[in-house]
């Protein structure tokens, strides 16, 4: 880590919790709709709905309503009353009431690094909807630009490099998805830093490795014991 100038970090589930909101959507979600089969195929139902979205309508919680519609008019045959299809939806707008609190010392290691790396966020998701939690959250004072993206592959983080003007070797990723955050900038040849989460959505489960340029945490502040 001794090159890296250029530090970047996911949003959800590294700086604040996100997940925990989905995982209650989707089971007061499977409750609602009991009566066209069990919560287990339920839940199977929407999640295959969600992943044959994901390509056109991709990330965030406007996409997340469409699947939940989608998926009850689907397992209903049509027949969802309306009451339901909206019960669906609101099931899926508090979601956006996230108060994005920061996670147990995130913001005090924010601090500590602050002027000494030149540090980004970078996160998938709805612009407008990732854009409020960050203020929500007041750690945007930390950080010199936000950058939202449709997908996280070594495209979008080569893209990101030469945007801050740094080769991977000068980049670091902090994140909580092997997938999203890890993976792909081991592919580019930059550094990645993984902070697991006590949750993770489904889609974002592979199988993980080890590597030269990977340092796995249990904790957010332990950033400044290698950085």
């Amino acid at each position: 880590m001794k090159d890296v100038r250029l530090l970047a970090f996911d949003a959800d589930d590294t700086l604040w919790d996100n997940q925990s909101h989905f995982d209650k959507a989707v089971e007061d979600y499977c409750r609602l709709l009991s009566c066209y089969g069990s919560m287990d195929q339920m839940y199977r139902e929407l999640y295959k709905t969600e992943c044959g979205n994901m390509e056109s309508l991709g990330y965030g919680t406007k996409a997340f309503i469409i699947s939940l519609v989608e998926n009850l008019v689907r397992v209903s045959g049509g027949q969802a009353p309306n009451q339901m299809i909206l019960d669906a939806v609101n099931i899926g707008r508090r979601i956006l009431d996230n108060p994005a609190v920061p996670l147990e010392g995130v913001k005090e290691t924010l601090q500590a690094l602050k002027g000494k790396y030149r540090m980004v966020i970078f996160t998938k998701g709805d612009p407008l909807e990732q854009e409020a939690k960050i203020a929500r959250s007041g750690l945007g004072e930390f950080f010199e630009d936000v950058e939202i993206v449709g997908n996280k592959t070594p495209l979008e983080y080569r893209r990101l490099c030469r945007h801050n003007g740094v080769r991977a070797a000068e980049f670091a990723m902090i994140g909580n998805s092997f997938k999203s955050d890890i993976a792909p900038v081991l592919e580019m040849g930059g550094n990645a830093i993984l902070i697991p989460y006590g949750l993770l959505w489904e889609h974002e489960r592979v199988e993980e490795y080890d590597h030269p340029n990977l340092i796995r945490l249990k904790h957010f502040s332990e950033l400044l014991k290698v950085l």
